[in-house]
């Protein structure tokens, strides 16, 4: 899938940047999906030779063209989630000058830059680079509740139930959107659902 172009927002919302091969000793390469096609962009055999790709496939299956490139070390997990003690193991066995590559959706790269910079890691060596899906991960103001690969705006928040506005207020710290109540004052009058970028 090819990548969007995110329009105009607030100050909290995350700008994401397009990845480059930058030199160094050590890599991270962290992708689902989409973001795969990314790497394979900036792949070149002194790069692979010193990189460690953890790919998620999310339904999208590039997996064989990225061991292609026969990285260092290469992992494919079934979800986030999974990865995610593989890649707190990477960032806290890393050493200094690592360089830390994030494509994919918004939550994966969310995520993983709040992982990468609670170790220590500097902003200036993590890049990000969106492709695929433009599905949010909102949290729910009201029940602290996180929705992933929301939409649709308004959306039902998948743990109270509550109809949520879909904000583009962003927090780093949660990797996700806020989402409000959208009938609080008039209950039952919701608008109709339509695509967050429509």
């Amino acid at each position: 899938m090819s990548t969007f172009e995110f329009p105009p927002s607030i100050k909290s919302r995350p700008v994401w940047g397009t990845l480059e091969a930058r030199p160094g000793k050590h890599h991270l390469m962290i992708a689902d999906a989409a973001g795969a096609a990314a790497i394979l962009g900036i792949a070149t055999p002194d790069l692979m030779a010193n990189t460690h790709i953890i790919y998620i496939p999310r339904g999208a299956d590039h997996a064989d063209a990225l061991r292609a490139l026969t990285p260092a070390q290469f992992y494919e997990g079934p979800s986030y989630a999974a990865a995610e003690s593989r890649i707190q193991r990477v960032l806290q066995d890393a050493h200094m000058g690592l360089q830390v590559y994030l494509t994919g959706t918004e939550g994966l790269m969310g995520q993983a830059r709040h992982l990468a910079m609670q170790a220590g890691i500097p902003h200036t060596a993590i890049q990000t680079e969106h492709r695929g899906s433009v599905a949010r991960r909102m949290q729910c103001v009201h029940c602290k509740g996180i929705t992933e690969d929301v939409e649709t705006d308004p959306f039902v928040c998948s743990h109270c139930g509550l109809n949520l506005f879909v904000r583009d207020h962003y927090s780093r710290r949660l990797a996700a959107y806020q989402g409000v109540c959208i009938d609080a004052e008039d209950p039952g009058n919701i608008p109709e659902a339509k695509g967050i970028y429509e």
